[in-house]
């Protein structure tokens, strides 16, 4: 803070007016004078401030308030272990805790072979699943058994850097990632550039005169740098990799430069003339191979982008209202009940609820839906969505990791780093891949020994480098982490990758009936009140025991007796009974509203109440009674409509031959007469929340693969028996604990377009596996007849990799 650091008697921070003494003090020019900072941090803040263009912020900040430094970036891996840092990154479930961490050093699919199982092997891991697509790893550990910063110092052993996930700390790191594979790439094609000369005229003649050795010598001097720089990484992953008994994929790749630059140093050194020097084929295939990867890590970049821009939905700052004062206040000083200020253009901060203005939201990017949505006083927003046109004022519900997006991001997280069948197949051959590599070369170094020293070494180096498991491992994960993506953007929120395998191959697809094939929104169709009675009277003393309920019927009673002025009374030793009913006191008498069979069971029901209810039902009216001194004084008659796209999805999937069923426990005739307008579908009815796991084991049992939609609380049991079980539900209310996959927008449709997706996945995965498969049949035979050098099979190997990014990427055009 200028102002206050100018007014302070001892020497301050300039960013935090902070006290700084003499010995700590940090100098460093800013807009043209020197300044004193108390650290590293502070000074690189600045900095950032003032290139940015945002020097105002310092004037925005009063003179008698201060900043806090910024966090240092500690040595020490204890700091971890700090309840107040692991708040803001660790989800914690008693003492299990999970974090997302950014892992610096993955290059290759060994890499997350060796991650994984270093970390299985650590004390309190109870699982590590790390993902090559977005560099990340999902870690949970017991905390009674183990800490954080022990799992980060085992880590750090085997040469991989982790710090807790953030859309900026991944940003920042993606970014560095790049620079420095940038910064050697464009070393070593410095370096070829010139090199190419001296093999030119050492091909034109050179290498029969007197300057032979001196076009080696300056041979030497352009590789041998270009091998340590450029080809550092590789060196260093690779016996990181052996420390630790790994195989990784840059060990080839380090074996092959490093055994032609040797051959070469020795022709060099010794001035023989019976053989040839190869440094501009080690340069040559180390620039190459970094093209790739640098072009790699673009395109997986760009594939990613669905997920990338999920991520960057969440404002860093909001406009908090004290009464008529307003400040901008960063998000993570938010908390749940303050208004917040939202102008025309901005983007929502936090979860909440309007409670003054009046616009239309864009929640596209929530939702898939591009029409504005128009939001009133009493109406809920999202974080994430963008306002277009009038000013709200918002009362925080929810911030931060609770917001809807958060739970979204955290969805797409674990997708992208569980795992399927083919994907934990992949992981375990991958070190087995780079074995046979090393045995290839072997066995190709030894069958040319005998012609040619020369052939038989640049065979070996071409086997070394041609051969590309990368291509095998990033099959399945780039291909789940688009589709992920672009499921999310779509809203079908996938919990986790192996499920999309699952979904493609599910032949039967059970619907529950109320809330989910319909609305949910019950009305009343039909009163008969018995001898003596009034509709008025059987609508009021049903309202008055339903009002403490929460079931579907209990809200049209109560919303249809205040529609016509009922007083509703008031009701003592309330009691439910799941699927069947309600009872209660009422004026210190019992009454009872619910079905005809579980009412039969403690009362005498007339034949004509039974007569009733069999005449409605056919008409797909729902009929509950209402008992009075254990005397039925009436029925009330209830109906529900079908979601408007119910009939366009259930025909969809007819037409795919996936065998659909309604599953409820309305009574059998009502479920017909719903089932009756949608085609061929079964009717499974008169089932209670309990049994509807046992009829989906049932379907299991009888060969079916059964994917379960329901509302994701009511029918957890069945979503969870289910292989696919799959949630409708709100875009501010995601139900994730049962289902496996939520649908945000409320529309079944989307169940279709979930399958199509999934078998679009399928399918890609297995052409990125059959690509990476024919890839290596072709060239690891050729390379070991001598017919492809090392610098061709540089060029190639890249290739395979590209050619998975560029299939997977084809996901985000599913229609």
């Amino acid at each position: 803070m200028p102002e206050a650091t100018a007014k302070a008697a001892k020497p301050v921070c300039y960013h935090c007016a902070s006290p700084v003494s003499d010995s700590e003090a940090i100098f460093a020019e800013i807009d043209g004078e020197q300044q004193m900072f108390c650290c590293h941090g502070c000074k690189s803040v600045c900095q950032t401030i003032f290139s940015a263009g945002l020097q105002g912020f310092y004037q925005k900040t009063t003179p008698d308030e201060t900043l806090a430094p910024p966090p240092t970036q500690h040595t020490e891996f204890e700091a971890y272990d700090q309840e107040a840092i692991q708040d803001d990154y660790v989800t914690s479930h008693g003492s299990q805790r999970e974090i997302h961490l950014l892992i610096e050093g993955i290059h290759c699919p060994a890499c997350i072979w060796l991650i994984e199982q270093t970390l299985h092997h650590q004390p309190g891991v109870i699982r590590a699943e790390a993902n090559f697509t977005a560099k990340k790893l999902r870690l949970s550990w017991d905390s009674q058994r183990t800490t954080l910063s022990a799992i980060l110092k085992r880590l750090a052993s085997v040469g991989y850097a982790g710090v807790p996930f953030d859309p900026e700390t991944a940003e920042g790191a993606l970014a560095r990632r790049h620079r420095d594979l940038l910064y050697r790439m464009a070393f070593a094609g410095f370096c070829m550039m010139n090199i190419l000369w001296v093999s030119i005229a050492l091909y034109a003649g050179a290498a029969e005169d007197e300057f032979r050795n001196w076009f080696h010598w300056i041979g030497f001097g352009l590789a041998t740098p270009t091998l340590l720089y450029s080809g550092f990484p590789f060196f260093r992953n690779a016996f990181t990799g052996l420390r630790n008994w790994r195989l990784t994929m840059d060990l080839p790749i380090a074996i092959g430069a490093t055994a032609t630059y040797l051959y070469s140093v020795y022709i060099t050194v010794t001035g023989s003339t019976q053989g040839e020097v190869f440094f501009d084929t080690v340069v040559n295939f180390i620039f190459v191979i970094l093209i790739g990867r640098y072009l790699q890590a673009i395109s997986t970049r760009n594939a990613l982008s669905a997920t990338r821009r999920l991520l960057t939905l969440q404002p860093k700052m909001a406009t908090v209202v004290h009464g008529d004062d307003t400040k901008l206040t960063p998000i993570r000083l938010v908390s749940p009940g303050d208004v917040v200020l939202v102008r025309p253009g901005e983007t929502v901060p936090v979860d909440g609820d309007v409670i003054a203005g009046d616009s239309a939201i864009n929640e596209s990017m929530l939702t898939g839906e591009s029409a504005l949505v128009v939001k009133q006083v009493g109406d809920q927003v999202v974080a994430g969505s963008q306002n277009s046109e009038g000013a709200l004022h918002v009362r925080a519900r929810a911030v931060l990791r609770d917001t809807a997006l958060a739970r979204i991001l955290d969805l797409m997280e674990a997708a992208q780093s569980d795992k399927s069948a083919l994907q934990s197949l992949a992981d375990r051959i991958v070190p087995w891949f780079v074995l046979i590599t090393l045995c290839l070369a072997t066995l190709t170094f030894l069958s040319w020994l005998g012609q040619d020293f020369e052939i038989a070494l640049l065979a070996a180096a071409s086997v070394l480098v041609v051969t590309c498991p990368c291509a095998f491992g990033m099959a399945t994960p780039m291909s789940i982490a688009v589709a992920s993506g672009v499921g999310a953007q779509r809203g079908i929120l996938v919990k986790n990758g192996a499920v999309l395998e699952k979904l493609s191959t599910v032949n039967h697809v059970v619907f529950d009936k109320t809330g989910t094939l319909t609305t949910g929104e019950l009305t009343i169709r039909k009163i008969l009140p018995a001898n003596g009675y009034t509709d008025e009277q059987v609508l009021r003393v049903a309202a008055s025991v339903e009002q403490l309920s929460e079931h579907a019927v209990a809200r049209a009673v109560v919303n249809h007796s205040q529609s016509r002025g009922l007083e509703i009374c008031s009701v003592t030793a309330f009691r439910a009974v799941p699927g069947r009913g309600v009872k209660a006191l009422l004026d210190g008498h019992e009454v009872a509203v619910g079905t005809m069979a579980w009412l039969a069971s403690f009362i005498n029901v007339d034949d004509v109440w039974y007569a009733e209810c069999e005449e409605a039902e056919k008409q797909g009216i729902s009929c509950v009674l209402v008992v009075q001194h254990n005397t039925i004084i009436g029925l009330l008659g209830v109906t529900d409509t079908l979601r408007e796209d119910a009939s366009q999805a259930i025909a969809a999937l007819l037409n795919q031959h996936i065998q659909v069923s309604v599953l409820s426990g309305d009574r059998y005739a009502v479920v017909a007469a719903v089932v009756a307008q949608l085609g061929a579908v079964k009717c499974i009815a008169e089932v209670l929340p309990e049994d509807k796991q046992q009829k989906i084991r049932q379907l299991q049992q009888q060969g079916h693969t059964v994917a379960m939609v329901g509302d994701g609380i009511n029918d957890s049991p069945a979503l969870i028996q289910a292989d696919v079980g799959i949630a409708v539900a709100a875009g501010t209310d995601v139900s994730i604990e049962a289902a496996d996959i939520v649908l945000s927008q409320n529309r079944l449709m989307q169940v279709v377009e979930a399958r199509r997706l999934a078998g679009h996945t399928l399918r890609t995965i297995k052409q990125n596996i059959v690509l990476s498969i024919i890839y290596n049949l072709i060239m690891v035979p050729l390379a070991m007849m001598a017919m492809v050098s090392p610098l061709m099979a540089a060029v190639t190997m890249p290739i395979s990799s590209l050619l998975v990014i560029g299939n997977a990427a084809r996901i985000g055009r599913v229609k």
